[in-house]
């Protein structure tokens, strides 16, 4: 479905050593695998012809070497807003291994001990979409699996915990749109691979 109106993509960074064995990783500063690397060149084909207004990518390393080698270094500005949830306590581990000390936590629901909630998360989704409806132009974003699902939230209207009603795959492409004017925010396409 192609539109007149501005489209936001979205870009999860590639694979990374803990992206693979299912750690949280929020500040820690990981790299790319070698296929996470071959992913991000790939997003590159993925891509091809649209053009963008602005990149934007988060601070860390494996967003923005997703931006890298998918092209967009060139032009990638990196906002501190667009970083992963701040997992704090939790950082590094699995959520097999938070829920053997803590049956029933939800990241979405209940937040992460000397890190972030998801109200945290949710108020700089919304200072990074307010910058992208003021800018009323086509954007690239690169950035980290929860706050991707929580921006996406945000940008239906949807409390920050429904970020939880999304799942986002290392490399994948999705787009935040609009409907019949920019009063109707939408998701035109999630996690494409």
């Amino acid at each position: 479905m192609s539109s007149t109106f501005p489209q936001i993509h979205l870009v999860r960074h590639g694979e990374t050593a803990w992206s693979l064995s299912g750690q949280h990783t929020g500040r820690t500063d990981m790299p790319l695998t070698p296929a996470g690397e071959a992913a991000a060149r790939g997003v590159a084909d993925r891509l091809r012809g649209l053009s963008f207004s602005a990149v934007w990518s988060s601070p860390s390393q494996r967003a923005y070497n997703t931006s890298v080698l998918a092209g967009f270094g060139a032009e990638s500005v990196k906002k501190d807003d667009l970083q992963e949830w701040d997992y704090g306590a939790y950082e590094g581990l699995t959520t097999k291994q938070i829920l053997a000390e803590r049956p029933g936590w939800n990241v979405f629901r209940d937040g992460c001990p000397k890190g972030e909630m998801a109200a945290d998360v949710g108020a700089r989704a919304d200072t990074i979409i307010a910058a992208l409806r003021k800018a009323n132009a086509s954007i690239l974003v690169f950035s980290s699996a929860h706050f991707l699902r929580v921006l996406a939230a945000r940008w239906i209207g949807l409390p920050p915990e429904g970020g939880a009603l999304f799942v986002l795959d290392t490399a994948s492409i999705s787009v935040l749109g609009y409907e019949h004017d920019l009063t109707e925010p939408v998701i035109h396409k999630w996690n494409q691979k």
